[in-house]
């Protein structure tokens, strides 16, 4: 029964698409009907508003980390399964016909309650990748190749395992990205 607990707050918590919400709200529209067509920080940032844009930043990795939360209080054992459904459902939300995020935002906040040092890793990582490149599908890609390195040499095989789903997920879900830029 836990898990069933555990898969329904995770999948609600991470489907939320304030990415949506808030351009709505503030007189955008709808999001995915401009640049990438992703529901995500980076896209709203496109309708030019970078409150907004850092808002959704911030509830989009809230949600990662209240799962967290709630799942280390109440079902400790499950706390990388629902790592890993909060971060599935802001990919795959079913109110959107499984078009979320690319999940960025949701797995820094799910990483800062389960692992702060590789949570720190990811974002000096991503942060020195987007001043070098100014491109943040890179920056996020190269960010997870970081963190899934540094979790392989110094971590235990259980969360370096999780990481690697996370890394192995976002280069699925910035391919379009990751097309662009090979096109040049």
């Amino acid at each position: 029964m836990d898990i069933v607990i555990v898969t329904l707050y995770s999948y609600i918590l991470g489907s939320i698409p304030f990415g949506l919400i808030l351009t709505r709200l503030a007189g955008f529209g709808d999001v995915r009907k401009i640049g990438s067509g992703n529901i995500g920080a980076t896209n709203v940032l496109r309708t030019g508003n970078k409150f907004i844009a850092a808002l959704t930043l911030l509830l989009d990795g809230l949600k990662g980390t209240l799962s967290i939360f709630i799942t280390i209080q109440y079902f400790n054992e499950l706390t990388y399964y629902s790592a890993v459904i909060v971060f599935l459902a802001h990919v795959f939300p079913v109110w959107l016909k499984f078009k979320g995020g690319k999940g960025v935002a949701t797995f820094i906040g799910s990483l800062l309650v389960i692992n702060f040092y590789l949570s720190a890793v990811f974002i000096t990582a991503w942060l020195i990748m987007l001043a070098i490149f100014r491109i943040s599908a890179v920056s996020a890609l190269l960010g997870y190749l970081v963190v899934t390195v540094t979790t392989f040499i110094f971590f235990d095989q259980k969360i370096f395992l999780l990481i690697f789903f996370y890394f192995i997920t976002s280069i699925f879900t910035h391919r379009q990205n990751i097309a662009n830029l090979i096109k040049g």
